[in-house]
């Protein structure tokens, strides 16, 4: 089948820094579904992936990125239940194996849900791995019961976790939430997402402050961990919990949660496949939670800009724009 990926790191502007691949259609282990793809969505993780995991040496075999798909079961492993054959899945798959940039692929079905009847494809594809984030990081780490009244601070609100997490928080809670956006069009694009205040990244401490919040319950970081460590140290309530995504080179001073009791977590997405955890099918109930979300339109969908082919061109294409740091919600690819 077709796929493409890579085997050494490099730039994206560099000739080999994505190739065209003829590999083996995948067979399912028990657990597996093969799906033919119909539509991904490229995530910054996919370019970190890139140009971090071969730098050294080159790969004996391609690295096949992609973390979002959308597609149709063909096959389906001895012990899938749930799931029949013609059945249209999305999911955001698992980062110790091959991804989605390809015609097929096989992904354990219980990080797996039936799609959203009501989206299209690219619409669709751009949901798991932003949805999975958001939800996990609000209610699996950072512990909101989904009828808390209290505040959330946003970094990062106008790309694809948090637009989603945006939603999800004024959907299943009665949260105030406030994301960070410096633009006229990011700051547009969080408040149709649905925030309620928009604060200025650049001067985070003053502008959320001049908006009438003292401190704030809840912070969750989806931009730069390190570069805002001082200002939600600042900012967050006593007894409060940050949570983040983005790692960082170096260190940061924990002591400055010490005198307030602030918790901070951890939240990323690959987890439960990483370590086969007992609870890895959650993954699936979360998805079908969120495909009904997204058909009773209490969900929208973030896709901002859409590419046509898998080919070495669109996903360089996606990768750029990504690489930028200043894409407003997602970017899909349809095959």
């Amino acid at each position: 089948m077709k796929a493409v990926g890579f085997t050494r790191s490099h730039p994206i502007d560099h000739p080999a820094s994505l190739k065209e691949y003829q590999v083996p259609k995948p067979k399912p282990l028990e657990h597996d579904l093969i799906v033919r793809i119909d539509a991904v969505s490229v995530n910054p993780a996919d370019a970190k992936i890139r140009i971090r995991s071969a730098q050294d040496q080159d790969r004996e075999t391609p690295r096949i990125l992609g973390y979002d798909a959308v597609g149709t079961i063909e096959a389906m492993g001895s012990a899938v239940t749930g799931f029949a054959i013609g059945d249209r899945v999305f999911y955001a798959g698992d980062v110790t194996r091959d991804g989605s940039y390809a015609e097929y692929q096989a992904v354990d079905a219980r990080i797996a849900a039936k799609a959203p009847q009501t989206l299209t494809n690219a619409e669709t594809a751009a949901l798991p791995l932003v949805s999975l984030t958001a939800y996990e990081a609000l209610f699996d780490r950072m512990k909101l019961s989904k009828d808390q009244n209290s505040t959330l601070l946003i970094i990062g609100g106008a790309g694809g976790v948090g637009s989603t997490m945006i939603q999800l928080a004024k959907t299943l809670t009665d949260m105030t939430v406030i994301a960070t956006a410096s633009r006229p069009e990011t700051r547009d694009w969080v408040q149709r997402m649905g925030a309620d205040h928009v604060a200025d990244h650049h001067n985070l401490v003053s502008s959320v402050r001049d908006l009438g919040f003292e401190n704030v319950d809840y912070i969750f970081n989806a931009a730069d961990t390190k570069g805002h460590w001082d200002a939600m140290a600042d900012l967050i309530v006593p007894q409060g919990t940050i949570g983040a995504i983005v790692e960082f080179d170096g260190g940061v001073d924990l002591s400055k949660l010490q005198g307030k009791s602030v918790t901070f977590v951890w939240e990323l997405m690959f987890t439960r496949s990483l370590f086969s955890t007992s609870d890895l099918s959650s993954q699936g109930e979360i998805l079908s939670q969120i495909a009904d979300l997204a058909d009773t339109g209490r969900l929208r969908p973030t896709v901002t800009q859409e590419l046509s082919g898998l080919s070495v061109e669109s996903f360089k294409a996606a990768h750029q724009s990504i690489e930028t740091g200043a894409t407003i919600g997602k970017i899909s690819v349809t095959y």
